[in-house]
């Protein structure tokens, strides 16, 4: 498929607030090797990852991840992004109950753009390089979190993990989309899965795309009756 194509495929619904959830996963489940989702990557996974980015409004990720992952602030396709009429910064919006995250990890020493720290009234944050959302007394309230974001325009939301985050979100109904890249890998080992959080009822999907590049899927699903 084409650029354009891609990006009509993937995009984001124009006239709302929609979270799209991004992970790769191997054929077992496994969501990382050796710690690091790095592991499960391809080319094709790389090119719908950075897509994600650079068709949202912000990245929405929590600590663990940060903190696993090595993230640092966001390098969009500052071209692409005004093509389709988006603010050409990309800030990245990390959610920490507990306040684990300090001024000189790269998330906040290596970015163009400050991240915005979405936290609770009991945390015990240091001072950050960011702008502080309280979201919640003891956790963060994600649907709050939610609200915050759409609040400051940032309606398209791309979200990259963790699981536990993930699956607190799919708990409480807020992811409406979620793009899969099932790697050609069985990782074995002990590695979580995608979603991990409150039990709730299950989320129906309906397969909305299935793409191949060589061995890989890249599967997008969106929450079913949810257009």
């Amino acid at each position: 498929m084409t650029d354009t194509e891609l990006e009509a495929l993937y995009g984001y619904p124009a006239d709302r607030t929609w979270v799209t959830a991004n992970f790769v996963s191997s054929v077992d489940g496994a969501v990382t090797v050796d710690g690091r989702s790095a592991g499960l990557g391809s080319p094709a996974d790389k090119k719908i990852y950075l897509l994600g980015r650079d068709l949202a409004d912000v990245v929405l990720v929590g600590a663990g991840t940060v903190l696993a992952e090595g993230y640092r602030g966001s390098r969009p396709d500052v071209a692409r992004r005004e093509r389709l009429g988006l603010a050409p910064e990309l800030p990245i919006a990390v959610v920490t109950a507990r306040g684990t995250v300090t001024p000189d990890l790269p998330l906040f020493t290596d970015t163009a753009v400050p991240p915005i720290v979405i936290t609770t009234a009991r945390a015990e944050l240091p001072s950050l390089p960011a702008e502080v959302v309280v979201a919640g007394e003891d956790e963060v309230d994600l649907g709050v979190a939610v609200r915050e974001l759409e609040a400051r325009g940032l309606r398209r939301i791309n979200l990259e993990g963790g699981p536990k985050l993930f699956g607190t979100m799919v708990a409480a109904g807020l992811v409406d989309e979620l793009n899969l890249t099932v790697s050609p890998v069985l990782a074995v080992g002990d590695a979580g899965r995608i979603a991990h959080g409150p039990a709730g009822a299950p989320a129906d999907l309906e397969l909305r795309s299935v793409l191949r590049a060589d061995d890989v899927l890249l599967l997008r699903y969106r929450r079913r009756n949810h257009s």
